[in-house]
C-alpha cells in the first residue's frame, strides 16, 4: 500500500515528506524531483516567498545508488526563511515578545475556524501548517510516483485553462500539454500564447488593485490503461479518490472529471463518448476507440483507456494586500484582516501539486491492481495485463 505523510510549517526549519510502499528497484531521478519543485515556484503572480526559497530534496532515506530499496523514503525541503524565522517560531518556550502574532483571521483562510478548534489565542500557528506552503512536501513525494508511473509508460501533466475571466476556448492535445510542463520559464501555463497573454492582463490588473485572482488547471493522465479502479465499493472509485485528492490541495473549491459541469446541462447524445473499434493507436492498450473523451477517461468509477482528465477549480489566495473586513482576537473589536506576504495568483503551481496527488492517486491504484516488491515484478503483472486487453 503506497502511503503518504507530510510535515513541517510554513516558516519552519523544514518541511518532510514520508512516501511508503515504493516497490524496490524503482530508478530515481533526483534532477527530475528537484525539477518538479522548482515548478511549484514558477509563475506569473508568484510573492516574494519564492525569491528566497530555492526548493531541492534531500532524501534521508529509501534510495540507495540511484534505486528505491523497498522501504520509507523520506524527503527533506529545508526554508531557507527559517532563518528570519527562528526566534520566531522557537521549539522552545523563547521569548513571548518576539511572537509575530496574527491577530485577526483572514477571510477565507483556515484562520478562524483553526483557532475556535484548537483554542489558539491568535491564527499564526493555523497560518504556519494550513499554508500552501505545505504542497512542497506532497510535490517531492509526487515525483516518486510519477517516476513510478513513468517505469510503466504513464505520463501526467498539467495546463491552465483559466485565470479569472479570461479561459482558453479550445481543447489542448497532450503534446501542447507536455509542452507547457517542459518549458523553462514558466508564466500562466497556458498551451495558447494570445490566451496566456490576457491572461496576464487580468494578473496585472489584480497587482495594481491589491486584489488576487484563482483560475482554473486541468490535469492530463496519459498512458493509463483501460481496468483501473472499481466500481464494486463506494471508496474505491478512480474518480472519487482523485477528486478528494485533488480537492484536499489549499484554495481548491471544486473538482471536475472530464465535461462534468457541461453534462450537466447537456443531453445524452451530446455527452456520452461513442464506442468503436479498431486499430490501436501507438502506446494504446485497447481498440475500443472514442472519438471524444467527455468522460474524462473514466467510466463507473474505471479507467477506459482514454486520457483521464481532472480539472480544479482555484479560489483566489485569501490574504489580500488591500485585507477585507475581520475581527481582533483578543478584543473582538472591528478591524481589517491580517496581512502575511503572499502571491497574487498561484493556478500553475496549483497544477503542479495537483499533478503530484493526481500521481499519487494512481500509482496507488495501479500498485493495488498490479502488485509487486519490485519494479520488476510490478512491470512483469502490467505488461502481462496489457497483453491480455489487447487480445479482447
Amino acid at each position: 500500500m503506497l502511503r503518504m505523510d507530510t510535515a513541517g510549517e510554513s516558516h519552519g526549519e523544514a518541511l518532510i515528506a514520508l512516501l511508503s510502499g515504493l516497490p524496490a528497484g524503482v530508478p530515481i531521478d533526483l534532477e527530475f524531483v528537484n525539477r518538479e519543485l522548482w515548478r511549484r515556484q514558477q509563475g506569473f503572480g508568484r510573492g516574494g516567498r519564492m525569491k528566497i526559497e530555492t526548493d531541492k530534496a534531500h532524501v534521508l532515506s529509501g534510495v540507495r545508488h540511484g534505486r528505491s530499496i523497498g522501504s520509507p523514503i523520506a524527503i527533506e525541503i529545508v526554508n531557507r526563511d527559517w532563518s528570519n524565522w527562528q526566534e520566531k517560531l522557537p521549539v522552545e518556550t523563547g521569548d513571548p515578545e518576539k511572537h509575530q502574532v496574527v491577530a485577526s483571521p483572514r477571510p477565507g483562510h483556515a484562520d478562524l475556524p483553526g483557532a475556535l478548534k484548537y483554542n489558539f489565542t491568535d491564527a499564526r500557528y493555523v497560518l504556519e501548517r494550513a499554508s500552501a506552503r505545505e504542497s512542497t512536501s506532497r510535490v517531492a513525494a509526487g515525483a516518486f510516483a510519477k517516476l513510478l508511473l513513468r517505469h510503466l509508460g504513464i505520463e501526467i501533466a498539467s495546463h491552465v485553462i483559466r485565470v479569472g475571466r479570461v479561459a482558453l476556448e479550445r481543447e489542448a492535445t497532450w503534446d501542447e500539454v507536455v509542452a507547457v510542463s517542459r518549458k523553462d520559464e514558466v508564466l500562466l501555463s497556458c498551451v495558447d500564447a494570445e490566451t496566456e497573454a490576457r491572461m496576464r492582463e487580468e494578473v496585472a490588473e489584480c497587482a495594481r488593485t491589491g486584489d488576487t485572482v484563482g483560475g482554473v488547471f486541468e490535469v492530463v493522465v496519459h498512458g493509463l490503461p483501460p481496468g483501473v479502479g472499481t466500481y464494486a465499493n463506494w471508496d474505491e472509485r478512480l474518480d472519487g479518490l482523485l477528486a478528494w485528492a485533488v480537492m484536499s490541495l489549499q484554495a481548491v473549491k471544486a473538482v471536475e472529471i472530464g465535461r462534468g459541469v457541461t453534462a450537466a446541462e447537456s443531453f445524452g447524445s451530446a455527452v456520452h463518448d461513442a464506442i468503436h473499434y479498431g486499430e490501436a493507436d501507438a502506446g494504446r492498450a485497447t481498440r475500443f476507440l472514442r472519438h471524444q473523451n467527455n468522460a474524462g477517461g473514466i467510466e463507473g468509477g474505471i479507467s477506459n483507456g482514454e486520457d483521464v482528465i481532472v480539472r480544479g477549480y482555484l479560489k483566489p489566495i485569501s490574504t489580500l494586500r488591500k485585507p477585507l473586513a475581520s475581527v481582533r482576537f483578543d478584543t473582538r473589536e472591528a478591524t481589517s484582516a491580517s496581512y502575511e506576504r503572499s502571491d497574487i495568483c498561484v493556478v500553475p503551481a496549483a497544477g503542479v501539486a495537483a499533478e503530484a496527488m493526481v500521481a499519487f492517486v494512481v500509482a496507488q491504484q495501479v500498485l493495488g491492481k498490479f502488485g509487486g516488491d519490485s519494479a520488476l515484478e510490478l512491470k512483469r503483472n502490467f505488461d502481462g495485463y496489457l497483453e491480455q486487453i489487447r487480445r479482447y
